[in-house]
């Protein structure tokens, strides 16, 4: 039996004080916006991106890989849970609902 290629991911996390959904970027930053996050192709690069993520508890917690696909503005969500958590809270429109 084959392994299954790796597909795109990126790294995503809640923000320690805020709880605010956070993507890492390529260049090391926390954004809230998923098109921001950096789209990683290779499964090594993506397991020491997440065991950098995993080490900034002071910044995040829940850190993990979602899928991703490259879209024209940056990476976009693959699945329904990380397209929901991209829109931010649901219980009123505040933050990055505010947008939509």
């Amino acid at each position: 039996m084959m392994a299954r290629p790796f597909s795109p991911k990126i790294v995503t996390a809640n923000a320690l004080l805020e709880g605010d959904v956070v993507y890492l970027t390529e260049d090391d930053r926390w954004s809230r916006r998923h098109d921001e996050a950096e789209l990683i192709e290779d499964e090594a690069h993506a397991t020491i991106r997440l065991l950098d993520a995993e080490r900034q508890a002071n910044v995040v917690v829940g850190a993990y890989l979602a899928d991703a696909k490259s879209g024209p503005n940056g990476p976009e969500p693959v699945h329904f849970r990380e397209a929901f958590r991209s829109r931010g809270p649901s219980n009123y429109a505040h933050g990055k609902q505010e947008s939509y």
